[in-house]
C-alpha cells in the first residue's frame, strides 16, 4: 500500500515552482501600479506647470545674449553690422512671459503625452511625443507670441523698456501688433516642440532600455543637448522667417510667409534663410542640456513633495 497523503492545514501555503511566482509576481505588481496610480490631469497638470516654469526661466536667463546675437544676425538685412551692446536688453519683461509659457506648454505637454501613451500600442510611443508636443507648444504660443514680439524689437534697439513696447506697438499696430507673425510663429515651434521633445523621449527610452537604470543628471543633460541642437539647426530658416515677420512693425515689409521667403532668397539669397544657424544651435544645444535636467529634477521634486502631503 502507499504511504497515506498528508493532510494539508488551513494555515499551510502551497508551492510553486518559481518561474510560476515570477511571473505572478510581475502580473501582480503591473496590477498593482495601474491600480494604486490612476490618471490624474490637474495633478500631472500642476507637475508640468511648476517644473516648466522653473526651468524655463533658469535656461532664458542663463542664455538671453545668445539669443540677442541671434536675433539681431536674423534681423539684419544683407551685410548689417551686428551690435554687441545691450545683449540683456528686454530680459526682465521676457521672464514676466517666459515663466508663464513655459508653465502652460509643459504643464499641457505631461498630461496629454500620458494619456496618449496609456490609450496607444507601445511601439507608437513617438507620435504620442510628437502629438504632445505639438498640443503644448499650440497651447502656450498664447503667451509666447506677444513675450516673442516684444523681446525681440528690444533686441534690435526699437524700444527701451517692455512697458514702452507694449503701449507703442498697441498704439500704433493695434491689439494684432503683439501676435505680428503669428502664423510664422507656429509653423516654427509647432514642428520643432514635437520634433524636440520626440527626440528627446525617444533617446532616453532607448538608454533606459541599454542601460536598465534611471539616467543621471549629465546623462540627460547630453540627451536634452543633442535633441536641442538637431531640432534647432533644422528649423533654423522658420526662425529666420519668424524673426524678420515679429521685427517688421508697422512698415509691412513682408506681406505674409511666402512673400518673406520670396523676398528673402530674392534679395540676400538662400544662405539668408541659415542666418544665425551657430548662436541659435549653440543656444538651443546649452539651453536644451540644462532645461531637461531641470525639468526632470523639478518634476521628481514635485512629485516626491505631492507624494509626502498624500501621507
Amino acid at each position: 500500500m502507499g504511504h497515506p497523503m498528508p493532510a494539508v492545514s488551513a494555515k499551510s501555503t502551497p508551492t510553486f515552482p518559481p518561474d510560476v511566482l515570477k511571473c505572478s509576481s510581475q502580473r501582480e505588481q503591473k496590477k498593482s501600479f495601474k491600480e494604486d496610480k490612476p490618471f490624474s490631469f490637474l495633478h500631472v497638470f500642476w507637475e508640468g506647470l511648476v517644473a516648466g516654469g522653473i526651468a524655463g526661466v533658469v535656461v532664458e536667463a542663463a542664455l538671453y545674449p545668445i539669443d540677442t546675437i541671434k536675433t539681431r544676425l536674423q534681423a539684419a538685412h544683407g551685410g548689417g553690422k551686428i551690435v554687441l551692446k545691450g545683449l540683456y536688453s528686454g530680459l526682465a519683461g521676457n521672464l514676466a512671459g517666459v515663466l508663464p509659457a513655459s508653465a502652460i506648454f509643459v504643464g499641457v505637454y505631461e498630461p496629454t503625452k500620458q494619456k496618449l501613451l496609456k490609450t496607444i500600442p507601445e511601439n507608437l510611443s513617438a507620435f504620442a511625443h510628437l502629438t504632445a508636443g505639438a498640443v503644448g507648444g499650440a497651447a502656450s504660443s498664447l503667451v509666447r507670441v506677444p513675450t516673442e514680439v516684444v523681446k525681440q524689437r528690444m533686441q534690435t534697439g526699437q524700444f527701451a523698456s517692455a512697458t514702452d513696447a507694449v503701449q507703442l506697438i498697441v498704439a500704433k499696430e493695434g491689439f494684432k501688433g503683439l501676435y505680428a507673425g503669428y502664423g510664422s510663429f507656429l509653423l516654427r515651434d509647432l514642428p520643432f516642440d514635437a520634433l524636440q521633445f520626440c527626440i528627446y523621449e525617444q533617446l532616453r527610452i532607448g538608454y533606459k532600455l541599454a542601460a536598465q537604470r534611471d539616467l543621471n543628471d549629465p546623462e540627460n543633460a547630453m540627451i536634452g543637448a543633442f535633441s536641442g541642437a538637431i531640432t534647432g539647426a533644422i528649423t533654423t530658416p522658420l526662425d529666420v522667417i519668424k524673426t524678420r515677420l515679429m521685427v517688421q512693425g508697422s512698415a509691412n515689409q513682408y506681406k505674409g510667409i511666402f512673400d518673406c521667403v520670396r523676398t528673402v532668397i530674392r534679395e540676400e539669397g538662400t544662405p539668408a534663410l541659415f542666418k544665425g544657424i551657430g548662436p541659435r544651435v549653440l543656444w538651443i544645444g546649452i539651453g536644451g542640456s540644462i532645461f531637461f535636467v531641470i525639468l526632470e529634477r523639478t518634476k521628481q521634486v514635485v512629485a516626491q513633495t505631492h507624494t509626502r502631503t498624500e501621507k
